[in-house]
């Protein structure tokens, strides 16, 4: 996969929607792939479909991820793309837009509490 079908230059059409729902935040979480042990890495972006990681070492195409959010129910995701040290996932099923919501409260509350 190049990097020009991971970013387009300008978004249009679903790509539009998918960035009017899409948060910029940073959360710890804990992932892990198959029987990995668990690793913790920081959630930068997060949007009701999926989301952005950075800190998975040797990340999986293959194999299912599993997310510990802090809040919420353990979560299953599918690794699309790494670059470096991102990572991007879809979730297997996407989060309920109260839940997503939620969450971004969560981390702009937690960043406010933080200054």
């Amino acid at each position: 996969m190049n990097d020009q079908s991971m970013t387009p230059a300008i978004p249009t059409g679903q790509d539009c929607a998918r960035a009017s729902n899409r948060a910029l935040l940073v959360i710890a979480c804990e992932v892990r792939q198959g029987t990995r042990p668990w690793q913790v890495v920081h959630l930068d972006d997060l949007s009701p479909t999926g989301f952005r990681i950075a800190g998975l070492s040797q990340p999986s195409t293959i194999k299912p991820l599993s997310i510990r959010i802090p809040g919420m129910q353990l979560l299953s995701a599918h690794v699309r793309w790494h670059r470096g040290n991102e990572v991007g996932c879809e979730f297997a099923a996407p989060l309920h837009v109260a839940v997503f919501e939620h969450l971004v409260r969560q981390a702009n509350q937690a960043l406010a509490i933080g200054r």
